[in-house]
This record gives structure tokens, sequence and C-alpha cells, in this order.
């Protein structure tokens, strides 16, 4: 029967009569999830001109505005929003716009601006004003104030300014600097803003805004850009509470579904009631019937379980045209619920054929193998593990910039893609020097000496396997070190010894010198030590050879000592003594024969550009001045010559280095090399002009118009205004285009622009013109030189402007013509002298003033200045008095060719778009377009044959921008579940060529996906039918079957931390069968993380134990942490805004201090290390530190000295309520409790263990709870109940590492936090934890175990019992892989632990532990049960003090009669009767009852309901089991950790 029939048939049924009406009856089940932020709303406004700022800062200040009287608007939300855009529209091309809805939609920028507001809070704003300014630490908010404030402004130091921060563009750098604080668009605003604009613009001050606003909304800031996971739980293990819920007010129109296609057993309901409105009820009558039908869940047989993801496949492939993408997104996001539906569906074998030979070309061209996920954006490989939709943006925004640039230049079709894929950035690393120099005096010949004849002379020898660390011997130059030296300085001698010791021990380096000595014409050697030891050195290699005369001099050296500079003395005496028939006055004399290159080193030293000697080159790359100190060269030179070796295998593997090849030569082709060293052109932070502007022609002649334009277009006026010089007169296409910008009329200008002239006589790749930079503002009358050059430029053509140009260039000339001599008298042969008279005038003079404009207000120069504009890359301003030299222009040649322009030609040769009148201007447009984009990684292009059966292809709008976006998926994947959400927004945001390959995997043995997912992503913001904005997005999950057991997870960018902070629902058992309407969760983002990477200066070794803590100025300590051995990692907690990194008060501050610091927001020299916190992306730092000279000895974690004070709020909430200000005092009369808790249920158990242990003690209790899984309901009652029983407590909360290796399981995650962090979660005056499970029940004073010694032992476990023997079975222990690796020992429960933290530190266990951990967690078959596999898994690298086994028992494992001398009781699941915890509880602890009435009352006191109503937790609710139990193994094979046995959650 066709579906439309079907279709009609239900219809006709659900309407007669006889059918009964169910829909009103049914209730729709489900569950939604917000996430919040912890600070106020922001206002878009605000955040719209962030994002307008990184369009440039006189794009913001523009934007600014237009927008000063936005707040006398009166409309509604949505039509200021409209407004808004409009107004944005101005600035903005169409994608940036469509970016902009997307980063609003997002909140990108809520974080800068909100820290912008904590920067105002630190100011103490003045009590009831909008704004107010802040000069010099002194503040008002009254305009007439800034006079008196800046008379004594002066006598104040300036404030730190960020980069971020929005100067306005005044005129040089004055030395006041006002702070305005204030919300733009506002009239307190505009009232200072006008204010200071003229004066910054007058030169009077400098003038910075950031964003305020005196009174912030009551609401949060919605959040997005994250997932939110139903995972269906495992129900081996059945649990049951005798919990309700009394709240049910959500509404469930939340719920409504608002999918177009909404696609129920291959009905497409949203397109039907689209098509029928008339039967719209009936149509939903059916879909309720349909949707109750499909949401039993029955198991499917393996059978049908193996074709799932090639049937899933088929069934996208089949879906309406431009719908296919949408029915991906909702089969893999509700795909328990689909898959029975799924496996009717018929797999074609043209579509299994032709994704089976794809598959083939992604395993072996990118390393895709079935069932993995890709993503490409413009060849970009996007990894979703590594990138959220806030780097997405960024990436896209800066794609979007490229092409529309290269768009508006002409170019179309698949140049665009060509084009974006060239790297055209700078090479890693540090450039090398072309050592293929006469100078350097090579000491030895590694391919043709004969010391090295036995050495092998082939390649391939370097792939040959050996120990690590060996330095291969291979007959070929692939090391080259050279020295550089004044044999004068003290350096010079520990250098050559160095060189030495590498030469005698046959170390593969071949050597060379360098000798920078003194360069006049006449010297006396008798009187010089340089020159003697130069001439020496000549003799013995004329003589003899270089090497030689390498140990001669390395004999001088010997006798000089230590400390003592070298003499002539040393010099003759060497040569008297090895030459005794020699002279040596007559050799080193003034009329020496073997004075022939004595020079050559002081020229070479002089032309390459090298810093202060001496300096050293491994194959050109030069040492930095720490790697030459004498106590690391020897070390550091080995370790560049393995980095080197690496590089070299590489390229023999590859093929690209063969034996018959030059290994010098090919080193010197590697990009990177370079003919001479300059800082400025080799920089990597690179300055680029905006040449795509879409406007025609400009009139630069007009400087009063040229003034007004924005930088876009006055770099369009000058770029189309220029005339060039060339080598040669053809009309080629030159890759290099130069400006010369400078003061013509002064020597400096000119000598400047003589070196680039005879650059271009011997280049015929640079095309070459000028824009002159006065230091007056006189006009042209004052100028004649800058004049005429203009002139010879504008008028004459080909050599005849080249040689007038460089006839003006000269320095004598050019004086005559200011001394009066008439330009004329310059004229070369054969040039147009009438047309040059003409222009030489005073109608030169506009072009010149717009000349001088473009320099001051577009190159930032000052009068007079010098800079070099080398395709759209701004070089300069050059520093006063320094020469930029002929070699220099050929190395910024060099550099531009080889890095972009070159390929950028070869692009463009033959792709010419049409109507181009100056392809060199072309090629230069593109390089700066191209260069000025960030650094990317390289891009592919994935061009496959077949993409009949298996590609779904959405179609870009034509005429339009698009973007290339390849996906892989299997469709049934985690990956597909994020990956369609994000493609759906992106085709909403983005014009997007779209493909997605299908890469499925075949032979499923289990169920692929067992959880609903949703992705929280909006392309725009979202208003109310009335106009207001509506709060934000939320995840829904509708239609939710009732009868499985849920656990909510949130899936989040790396860097957020994230908690429950309002539900009265079990998140982690969600019993959709016992609920009324909608369980509706609150989630807050409560800290950014700032994560960093900490190593000692001296060592290279992470410094264990070193404390940093971050503040602010008014509260120093807000945060502090401790460095792991691993990476030396840390991380640290903050809300956006300013933040001070210290290192603690204590043992770190005393014995260390901050050496350097990275990727922070304060200069190197600045007293206070400043981290701004303004972006919800990753924030990592690298810090360097350095033990202080009379603490070189000493170490952080030595037991001289105890750590006091400090708040340890980096790993743990202030939620602890009052509770920390004991946390560092009276250790040792604490007992220092540790629980883990995920649930009601298990908080329920929790809050008994803790009553349980309160009973049996006097002493001081102190309950440090993991933060992470507690659910809003404990936190809230945990301080009434601290308060009741006179105990301390702490929430410790610490994120896991994204370099270790992640977990999807909630289960295996809390596993992981009782083991892994257990050194850095508390703090340094803890000296024993205690974990205790929280289904346990304490009988003893804990203080004993406390007090128990651990016989050196960082930690003591209790042993499983062997008591009950029903259970033998279940042992795994006892055979297999467990009873080989544990040889005797006995294997340990991790229901009950102590742990020395002092000692845990000290031999660094929880560094063993995670780096175990990394190896073993990579196969899924290792670490089952993780928290207690790998400690007995390291048992031998960190030992285990086994407890007496009085101090757990529980029943699976213990006999009955040990229970009476049992100290603790836990609750132990048992996999062979599987009985509910809760009946086990009070059956098996006949004091549990008592316990639990006691916390139920007061329960009741403090929440005002019985203890049970916070949960939805009811009969049939099923506990959470272990992977391993529902196999229930009797025998364990080897190499396996499953088991059983775990207590778990």
């Amino acid at each position: 029967m066709p579906p439309m029939a079907v279709l009609f048939f239900c219809l006709a049924v659900l309407t007669s009569p006889i059918y009964p009406v169910f829909s009103s009856q049914l209730s729709s089940k489900g569950v939604t999830a917000t996430l919040d932020a912890k600070w106020p709303h922001t206002h878009l406004l605000l955040e719209a001109s962030e994002f307008l700022a990184e369009e440039g800062e006189e794009t913001f200040w523009e934007f600014v505005q237009t927008v000063l009287d936005f707040s006398y608007v009166q409309a509604l939300e949505s039509q200021l929003y409209d407004l808004l855009i409009k107004k944005a529209a101005q600035f903005l091309s169409p994608v940036q716009l469509s970016l902009l809805k997307f980063s609003l939609s997002m909140r990108t920028y809520s974080p800068t601006v909100h820290m912008c507001q904590q920067l105002a809070e630190e100011e103490s704003p003045p009590v009831g004003c909008e704004a107010f300014i802040v000069v010099h630490g002194k503040t008002s908010c009254v305009p007439e104030d800034l006079t008196k404030l800046l008379i004594s402004a002066g006598d104040r130091p300036r404030p730190m300014l960020f980069k971020g921060d929005h100067k306005f563009p005044g005129a040089g750098d004055p030395p006041v600097v006002i702070l305005l604080y204030a919300q733009i668009g506002t009239a307190a605003f505009s009232s200072f803003h006008h204010l200071l604009a003229k004066l910054a613009q007058a030169g009077d001050l400098v003038y910075v805004l950031r964003h305020y606003v005196e009174k912030p909304s009551d609401m949060k800031v919605r959040l997005s850009g994250y997932g939110v996971e139903l995972a269906i739980k495992s129900t081996e293990y059945k649990a049951k509470d005798d919990t309700q819920v009394k709240d049910g007010n959500v509404n469930a129109s939340v719920l409504e579904v608002q999918d177009v296609v909404d696609d129920i057993q291959g009905f497409l309901f949203g397109k039907l009631k689209q098509i029928h409105p008339e039967v719209k009820d009936n149509l939903q009558e059916l879909r309720t019937h349909l949707v109750e039908s499909t949401n039993e869940m029955a198991p499917l047989k393996v059978w049908q379980l193996q074709d799932l993801s090639f049937q899933t496949a088929a069934r996208v492939m089949s879906a309406p045209k431009g719908e296919g993408l949408r029915v991906l997104r909702d089969l893999s996001q509700n795909f328990p619920n689909k898959a029975r539906t799924l496996t009717r569906t018929k797999v074609s074998s043209d579509m299994r054929n032709e994704i089976e030979e794809n598959q083939k070309y992604f395993s072996g061209s990118h390393g895709i193998h079935p069932g993995e996920s890709a993503l490409f954006i413009n060849g970009l490989n996007v990894d979703l593990d590594l990138h959220d939709p806030f780097t997405v943006l960024e990436i896209v925004r800066e794609d979007g910039r490229v092409l529309e640039g290269l768009q508006t230049l002409g170019l179309r079709g698949h140049l665009l893609a060509d084009l974006l894929g060239l790297g055209v950035n700078p090479p890693e690393g540090s450039h090398a020097l072309d050592i293929r120099q006469d100078a350097i005096l090579w000491i030895n010949n590694i391919e043709e000496d004969r010391r090295y004849s036995n050495w092998p002379i082939n390649l391939q020898e370097l792939l040959r396997p050996t120990f690590p660390g060996v330095i291969r011997q291979i007959r070929k130059n692939l090391y080259n070190l050279v020295l550089v030296l004044d044999p004068e300085q003290a350096e010079a001698k520990e250098l050559i010894k160095l060189a030495e010791m590498f030469y005698q021990h046959n170390i593969p380096l071949r050597l060379g010198l360098v000798f920078v000595v003194n360069a006049e014409e006449q010297v006396d050697g008798n009187e010089d030590p340089g020159v003697a030891l130069v001439r020496a050195f000549n003799f013995v290699s004329l003589d003899s050879d270089n090497s030689k005369a390498f140990s001669t001099i390395v004999s001088m050296y010997d006798r000089v000592e230590d400390g003592d500079l070298l003499t002539v003395a040393d010099v003759v005496s060497v040569l008297a003594k090895k030459y005794p028939s020699s002279d040596p006055k007559h050799l080193l004399g003034l009329h020496s024969d073997y004075d022939d290159s004595r020079t050559a080193g002081s020229m070479f030293y002089k032309r390459v550009g090298l810093g202060t000697l001496p300096q050293a080159l491994f194959n050109g790359a030069p040492y930095t001045s720490e790697e030459l100190q004498p106590d690391d060269f020897e070390t550091i030179t080995v370790q560049k010559i393995m980095d080197a070796m690496t590089f070299f295998q590489r390229a023999v593997y590859m093929g690209e280095l063969t034996n018959r090849m030059d290994v010098v030569e090919f080193l010197m082709d590697q990009p990177g090399v370079v003919p001479r060293f300059n800082p400025l052109i080799l920089a990597s932070e690179r300055k680029y002009l905006d040449l795509t502007s879409s406007q025609d022609r400009y009139d630069i002649n007009d400087p009063k118009t040229f003034v007004h334009l924005d930088l876009r277009d006055k770099n369009a006026a000058i770029e189309q205004s220029m005339r060039y010089i060339t080598k040669r007169d053809e009309d080629a296409v030159h890759p290099v285009t130069i400006w010369v910008v400078g003061d013509f009329d002064h020597t400096s200008g000119r000598e400047l622009l003589y070196s680039a002239v005879k650059h271009v006589k011997s280049s015929s790749g640079v095309q070459l013109s000028l824009i002159n930079n006065p230091g007056n503002s006189s006009g042209a009358e004052a100028w004649p030189v800058a004049r005429a050059l203009w002139a010879t430029l504008t008028t004459q053509i080909g050599s005849h402007a080249k040689n007038m140009v460089t006839k003006l260039a000269k320095e004598e000339n050019a004086r005559a013509i200011e001394s009066g001599t008439p330009v004329i008298d310059f004229a070369v042969h054969g040039m147009d002298v009438a047309a040059f008279e003409r222009a030489n005038g005073p109608s030169m003079d506009g072009t010149l003033r717009s000349h001088m404009e473009f320099a001051r207000s577009v190159l930032k120069l000052r009068p007079g200045e010098r800079a070099v504009v080398c395709n759209g890359r701004v070089v300069g301003p050059l520093p006063e008095g320094e020469p930029f030299t002929q070699e220099d222009f050929l190395l910024l040649e060099k550099v531009t060719t080889s890095t972009s322009a070159q390929k950028i030609l070869h692009k463009l040769e033959g792709n010419w778009p049409d109507g181009v009148r100056n392809r060199s201007n072309l090629v230069m447009k593109v390089d700066a377009l191209l260069s000025a984009a960030p650094k990317s990684e390289p891009r592919t292009s994935l061009n496959l044959k077949d993409e009949q059966y298996s590609v779904l292809k959405l179609r870009p709008k034509e005429n339009e921008v698009y973007f290339d976006v390849v996906a892989v998926i299997d469709p049934v994947t985690y990956e597909a579940q994020r990956l369609t959400s994000l493609l759906l927004v992106l085709r909403e945001v983005l014009n997007l060529n779209l493909r997605i390959f299908m890469n499925c995997r075949a032979k499923l043995s289990e169920m692929p996906l067992k959880s609903f997912y949703r992705y929280v992503l909006e392309a725009e913001p979202k208003f109310s039918p009335h106009g207001d904005l509506l709060a934000g997005p939320l995840a829904r999950f509708a239609d939710m079957p009732g009868s499985p057991l849920f656990t909510l997870n949130m899936i989040t960018p790396e860097s957020w931390l994230v908690e429950s902070v309002r539900t009265p629902y079990d998140l982690d058992n969600i019993y959709l069968n016992e609920v009324e309407g909608v369980v509706a969760a609150q989630f807050e983002l409560e800290y950014l993380l700032l994560e960093g990477h900490c190593h000692d200066v001296s060592t290279g070794q992470p410094p264990r134990g070193l404390q940093f803590t971050l503040g602010s100025r008014k509260q120093p300590l807000t945060m502090d942490t401790i460095v792991m051995a691993n990476l030396g990692y840390f991380q640290l907690k903050a809300n956006p805004g300013a933040w001070i990194l210290q290192l603690r008060k204590g043992r770190s501050d005393d014995i260390c201090t901050m050496f350097s610091h990275e990727g922070t927001d304060s200069p190197p020299d600045a007293s206070d290390v400043i981290v701004l916190m303004k972006s919800f992306k990753s924030k990592i730092i690298k810090v360097r530190v350095q033990k202080k000279p009379h603490k070189m000895h000493e170490e952080l974690l030595g037991d001289a000295e105890r750590e006091s004070g400090g708040i340890w709020n980096s790993i743990r909430s202030l939620a602890g309520g009052g509770q920390t200000e004991d946390s560092d005092k009276d250790q040792d009369g604490v007992i220092n409790i540790f629980s883990v808790a995920s649930g009601h249920l298990y908080e329920r158990f929790l809050r008994i263990m803790m009553l349980s242990v309160l009973k049996h003690t006097h002493t001081p209790v102190k309950f440090w709870f993991l933060k992470n899984f507690l659910s809003p309901t404990f936190k809230e009652f945990i301080p009434a109940m601290a308060q009741a029983y006179g105990f301390k407590y702490e929430f410790v909360q610490y994120n896991w590492p994204r370099w270790l290796h992640q977990q999807r399981e909630k289960q295996r995650i809390i596993w992981g936090y009782k083991i892994l962090f257990l050194d850095v979660l508390f703090p340094l005056a803890v000296d024993k934890i205690i974990f205790v499970d929280a289904d346990q029940i304490v009988r003893t004073d804990l203080k004993e175990l406390r007090n128990l010694p651990l016989d050196g032992a960082p930690y003591g476990y209790t042993p499983f019992c062997d008591s009950r023997r029903d259970m033998d079975g279940y042992r795994f222990w006892r055979s297999g892989y467990w009873a080989s690796h544990l040889a005797g020992r006995k294997y340990h429960i991790s229901a009950l632990y102590v742990v020395d933290l002092r000692k845990f530190r000290k031999i660094a266990a929880g560094d063993r532990l995670r780096g175990q951990y990394q190896a073993l967690s990579q196969d899924p078959n290792s670490l089952s049960n993780l928290d207690q596999d790998l400690p007995n898994n390291m048992i031998h690298q960190v030992p285990i003090k086994s407890l007496p086994q009085d101090w757990l028992w529980c029943e699976t494992w213990c006999s009955d009669a040990s229970k009476e001398r049992a100290k603790t009781i836990d609750l132990c699941n048992n996999p062979m009767t599987k009985e509910p915890k809760l009946t086990a509880a009070m059956r098996i602890v006949p004091e549990w009852n008592s316990y639990d009435a006691e916390v139920k009352r007061l329960w009741k006191e403090v929440m005002g309901g019985e203890h049970g109503e916070v949960t939805n937790q009811g009969e049939g609710v099923l506990e959470d089991a272990s992977p391993s139990t529902t196999k229930q193994k009797k025998l364990q094979t080897k190499g396996s950790f499953e088991h059983p046995a775990h207590e778990e959650f």
C-alpha cells in the first residue's frame, strides 16, 4: 500500500467514532536542561561592539559613533536588535553580519564585557554614576572634574593597559591615560566621549574605553554551544528508594516539537501538517500513537544489530531532497528509539560498495577508519574533540574574511579554495642562515676526511633501529656547527674547548669557525691578540690543514687561565714551540704573508646581521644566549643533533633526501633559510594592509577628502595611484611590490630609497614605488626632492623613470637641489621634460600631503620615520640611524617570494580575472590578504569519484561566497550526534557547499548508541511574539520513553566548570514512568578554567609541589593550586576579569621566583603577572620559575616547613559556607574524610555514613566532598547538618585535564576522581586523608585508622575478604592475569583507604598513577574498575599497606562469623543475588534505620519536607551496575582487568 494511502487510512481510523481519543489523555514525557552563566546579563549592543572591535579599532570607534543615541530609542527589544544589526551592517560584509548574529546567539563576547565590569568594580565606582573616569588612580563621574584631575596626573603611575583595550585613535603617545568606564549608547557616555575624543585627537591624553553598567540586570546570561546527553543506564542491579517528587510545575509546552521534518516511523509530520493543516489535530493524535509504540524499547537480537549503521545511512539517503541532514540528526540523536524501525530498512549493494570504496580512500589518505568521523571546513580538519562552536566561529570568521576579500578582488570558483589552501605563513621555528659562505673556516669535512673513512655512507643507515639517544655516525655532513667568535672575548675559550671535545670524540659534527677581528688595513699582530690568532691559524693551515690549525689555537687557549683573556704572548709561545724555525714576529707583523682572509670574518659578521658575539649556528639556525652558556652548550648541541636526526630520518623515508644529493645543499634549500638576519624582516608578528576595498577610483590629489576615508579606502587610494620602476621595461608580472616610505628630503630617506633602487636594478621580480613621510608639514615647496621623485614616477616610464629616480636619490644631487640647483639639470636623456616640469610644481602638493596622511594615520609613523611596505606587509618603523641595505631588500624579497608571492603567482597564472589592470598589483593584494590571516593547520582537498549513492549533498546559493564543508560520519556514533546539529546551524548562518560521506561500520555486535542527545546551539537570538528577547536556548528531550533509567550528562567545552543549581529531581537516575510532566534541570557555569604548564628554568623539570594563587587587588588570594609533575600542569578557576597570578606565600614564594611567562596579559617586566579571563575559549599559559640562589638545594615538598593559611578555592567551592578559615589549622587533631556520591540515593547513603562516623568519635572531623557530581539539594542541606553535628566540610573540585585520556561514562569518571588527583585535590597542610565510600557504615573511631602506621607505603587498602566460600567462583584475582601480576600479594578493595599525602606527594605517586592510567586506558579491556584496578596494578611501583581485614566487611565476600569484628560495613553489590542496595542496607546493618530516621528528622526541619521529597526515584528505580558485572565471569582471562567485585555508585 502506498505511504499516502496508509496515512489516510490511519487518519480515517483516528477520526472514526469507534476510535478512542487518547491524545488528550497522554502527557508528554520529557526532560529539559538549561545553562546560565554566573554573571549578569550583558547588553547585546556591548557584545556587538566587541565583535566589531576585532575588525579593527577604527571600525569599533566608528560603530560607537553611530550608536551614541541608542538609549534614546523607545522600541521593543526585537526592534532594538534589528536597529543594532542595521547599524552594524554599515561596517560588516554579509558573511560577517551573519556571524555577528551567530555570535550574539552564543553570547561569545559576554565574558569580555563582564571582564570590563570586573575591572570597573576594582576601581570602586562612585555611587550613583552611570559613567566615570579614572585618571591615574583618581575617579570622578563629573566631566568638569577632568581638568583638575589632569593637573596632578603626572605625579601618579600610569594604569596598566591590556591588549584588547579600546584606545581612541589620537595623536602621539601622551603620558596621561584616561580610563572611561561607561555603557556606550547612553547619555552619560556621550558627555564624556565628546570631551575625551577631542583631547585625545589633540594629543593631550590617551583615551581608553571599558564597558560598565551601573545597575546590572537581575537576569543571568543564558548560554549555548554545549551538548546534553541522556544516557541509558545499565539496570543489572535494582535499587529502590522511598522518596517522591512534589515538583511538577514545569510547563509541558517547552517540549513542543518544532522540527520541520519530525520523522516518526517514516511519517514526516512536520511536512504533513504544512500540507494538510485541516487535519492537524488528527495528525497529532496519530503522531502520539506512533511515538508511544516506538518508545517500547525491547532489546534487539544480535543479527538485527549487525547492519544498523548501513541501514541508518540508507534511511538518510532516502530522505526527501534537502531534508537528509535533519533526518540524520533525528536518527542519531534519538537512536535508541529509532533502532527497531531501522532494522527493516534495506541497504542497496550500490551504496554499500560505494561506502567501502570511499573508506579505502579515507583510511589510506587521511587516516579516517570505518566508524570514525571528521569535519573539514575549506579543507581544514576541525577536530571536534579539540574545537567547540566558539573556535569554529573563529575559523569561519577568518575564512570568511579571506573568501570575501578574494571575491572582491574579482576571483571566483575553484581558485578561492586553491588560494585559501596555500601555506603562506612563515615557517615554524627560527630561521637559518645560509652557511655556504667563504668566510667560514671549516675544520673538518665528514664526507672527505680520512678519520671518518670507516663510517657508512648510506643514508638508509638513519632508518636502522638503534638504542635511544645514540647518534648515528654516517659519512655525510648532516650536522654543521659554526662558531662566530671574537678571539679576545673570554667566552671564546670555552666554546673552542667544547668544539674540540666534539671533534676529538668523533661526534659527526662538521665544525666551522669565523673569527671577527680588527678589520683595519694596517694592523700589527704583535699588538693585537685577535689578529695574531687569525694570522697564526692561516700560517698553520697553509703549512698543513685547517684541522691542524684548529688544534694549534686550542693549544693557545690552553695557556689562558680561567677568567683571563687571550694575549699575543699566548700565540707567540705556541708558535715558537710548534714551529721553532719560524719567526713569530714576522708571521704576525704588519707585513705578514698570512693576512689574506683576516677581514672576511668581520665582513661576514656585518653582512649577515648576527647579534652580539659570540654566536653559534647549528645547520644555520642561531643559538639563543641561554643556549650558549658553557654549562648547557654541550647538552643543547647533542639535543639539536637528535632533533635534526629525526628531520633527516623523515626526509630519507619520504624520498626527499637520497645518497646522490648534497646534504648541505638540501639543508640550505629548506624554507626559512635566509642570506641574512634582520629581526624586522624575520619577525613572526607581522602587520599587513587591507587592500581589498571594492571602490574603483580615488583622487589622492585632494587631501581634504583623503583624510576622511576609512583605512581600507585610504589603502586603495594609495595603491591605485602608485607608479612603479622595475629592472626591465617589459610588461612582466612582478611577484614582489615594494613601497619605500621616508622623508626623501632628508638623508635617511634618500639612503633607504637608493638601497631599494640598487636592489631593483639587480632583481627582475620587484616593482618599486615610494611614499613621502616628511619630517615637517610645510608643503611641496619644502619637499623639492620628494616632489621631483613623484613627478618623475607620474610622468616618466621605464628606464627613464628608473634612471631619474636613481639620480635624485643620490646624496650629492639631492644636496645640490636643496641648495637651489634646478631639478631639470639632472634630467636623463630621453625623458619627457615638459611633462615632468608641469608635474613638478604646486599641483603635487595635494598628492604629497595625502602621502603624509597615509604614513601617519595608516602606517602609524611619526614625521620623518622610515618604513618599507612589501606586498602589503609593513616593515617598520625602521630604527633611526640603522641602515636598511640592499642586502636587506634582497632578504625581504627572498622571504616574501618563498613564503607566499611565488605560490600565489603560480596559482593565478592562467586564471587571471577579466579586467584586471595590473597583475603585479593583484599578486600583492592577494598576498596581503592571505598572509594577514592567522596561521592555520595545513588544508587538504577531498576529491572522491564515488559520490552518487552514499554522499548527502547540499548545494550552496549561487553567486555568493560559500564555504566548502565536508563531513565524514558514521550515523550511529556519538560524533554524529554532535556534528549534525552543528552542521544544521552552520547552514543557517553560512552559505555551505556541504557533502556528508557515510562512513558506516559493518557487523555490529552491540547497540552502537545508548544515549539520546541534544546540542544547544542557535543561529540567531530569538524573540517572543511580543518582541521580548527570549531567555535563550535550552535542550529539549520530548516524547521520551518512560521505562529506561537515564542519567543526564552535560557535555560542555573543556574550559567550563558547570554545576547543577536547581532541580528537585535526581539527574543521575531519571525514571520518567514515575514523573508527571517534565524533568527540568538548571545548570550554571560556575567558573572558567585557567590552565598552565610550569617548569624550572635551571632543571627543565616541573617544580612538583609548587603552588600558585590567583586573585585581584582587593582580594589577592581567591584561588590556588598545586603544580603536577605530569607536564608541569596546573589549573585555576576564575570568572571573567583581570586576575593576578602569584606564587603562594609561604614555601613556594620563599624558594622560587617567577622567571618568565607566556600567554599572560602583562608585559614581561611588569611587577604583577596579569591574566585576563575574557573568553569562553580555553586559556593556557606557560610559566617558568627559578629557585632563589640561596635555596637551590631546598625541596618544595620538604618536611622542614609546613604551609599555613590560604583558601583552597582553585580546587574547591566557596560553598563550604565559612568552613575554610580552619582548613589549614590544627590538622593533627582532625580526621579528614573524603567521599564521593552521585545521585540522590547515594547522597542519602552519604549522609548516613557521615552520621555513623560522627557517632563513634570525639575527634574533630572534616569531610571533603567531590563537588563535581553533587545535587543542589545536597549542597543546600549540608551546611545545616554541619551546624547540627559540629563538623567541618569542604567541597573539592577539579576538572579532568584535557591531556589525560578522557572517560565517557559517568561512573568511570567518578572512579577516576577517587584515585587520579589525590595529590592536587587537598591542601599541602592535610597530612592524611581517609576515603570512605558513601554506602558504608562506620562502627569504630576512624582516629585509629588515621594513626595507623603505613610502614613507608603512601596508602593503605583493605584486601578483599576470602571467607565466604560460595563466592569463590567470582574471585577473579586468584587466577589469570591478576594471580600472575600480584605474585602472592593480595588484591585490595577501594571502598576504604587511608592516604599519607606527604609520602604520596614525595614519591610522586599521583604522577605515576596518572602515567600508568594514560598507558592502560587506551585499551577498553583494561582498568574495568578504574579506581580499584589501577592501584592494584601499580602495587610494585606504588606499594600498598594491607590494612587488617576487620577494617572493611561486606556480606558479598566476608563470612557472617567475621561480621561482629567489623569496624566498617560496606554494602557491596552481590553478583549472585543482585539484591537491591536499599533492601540490603536495612537487612544487613541494624543501626542503619535509626541513622536514616535521624537524618530524616533534620531534613524535615531544614528543607521543609520529608527526607525523600527531593527525588524522582521510586519503587522501580534501577541502580547503575558496573560494566563488568553483566558478564559474571568466574574465570579471568590473561591480560584483562575486568571483574565484578568493584563497589560502585
